[in-house]
């Protein structure tokens, strides 16, 4: 009998035992302790918790940005641990789609051109139908040929969205994608996310500090001193901040319980 795979068992991104440390002797920081997640493919996922949880250090291992201690990462059925430079550049560029809250746009180059380079740079061409949806849907069309200065924050951070999408990645990592944004400019983008998965079946992790935006996900993974903690699916925006501020008082307790030794 074939042995499932986990892109057979829909895992679009994993992380099995992972530790992640900095520095050495009492410089020392565990930013993870022994994380194991499972990332189901065509979902939202967001991933939270109080400054210093450990959030982006996990979505920046995932993505292959960084390496780990101990412990195996994923993307699909692709063993990240242990690349090397070239592969994890190759893995980046044919499986991940990055969101960063600094849009990351060539101000040299149109809308229409920042959306296309990274398959520019992998020597491919845009499907066309897949473009025209994509651009449709994040509501571009008049300003394919404008630069990101004649662009508003919104409009940047949709032409970011489109660029991560456009090339059908397995798995696009967001970190904070509307950090930057006013209320209205952020709701279109996660209204852009949650259309993309809902649409298209696409696979969104992204890391946030706001409830709200937390809520447009299908499962929120909250992280602690560098470990999953609890997670809730199909969240309020009410119940995120309850769980937020729980953690933070829990936090805030064993720092002030450590200080005290």
């Amino acid at each position: 009998m074939a042995s499932t795979t986990m892109a057979d068992a829909g895992i679009a991104a994993r992380a099995a035992g992972v530790w992640k440390v900095y520095g050495t002797g009492e410089a020392q920081v565990i930013a993870l302790r022994d994380v194991s997640v499972d990332l189901a493919r065509g979902r939202f996922t967001a991933i939270m918790g109080p400054s210093g949880s450990g959030k982006s250090t996990l979505m920046h291992c995932l993505a292959g940005l960084d390496t780990v201690n101990r412990g195996e990462v994923f993307i699909g059925d692709l063993r990240v641990t242990g690349m090397s430079d070239r592969q994890l550049t190759q893995m980046r560029r044919d499986n991940v789609g990055f969101i960063f809250q600094q849009f990351n746009l060539l101000p040299t180059l149109t809308a229409e051109e920042n959306i296309t380079l990274p398959l520019s740079i992998a020597g491919k061409k845009p499907d066309k139908a897949w473009f025209d949806q994509v651009i449709d849907t994040v509501g571009l069309r008049d300003r394919l040929s404008h630069k990101p200065t004649e662009l508003s924050g919104g409009q940047q951070q949709r032409v970011a969205c489109a660029r991560a999408l456009v090339s059908r990645p397995e798995v696009i990592f967001a970190d904070e994608p509307t950090g930057n944004l006013d209320s209205k400019s952020g709701a279109e983008v996660l209204n852009f996310l949650r259309d993309s998965v809902d649409r298209f079946g696409q696979t969104i992790v992204m890391v946030t500090h706001d409830a709200n935006a937390a809520s447009y996900a299908d499962r929120v993974l909250f992280l602690a001193d560098g470990q999953v903690v609890d997670e809730l699916i199909d969240p309020t925006a009410e119940q995120v901040l309850d769980e937020l501020k729980r953690l933070e008082e829990i936090v805030g307790s064993r720092q002030t319980q450590a200080e005290g030794h």
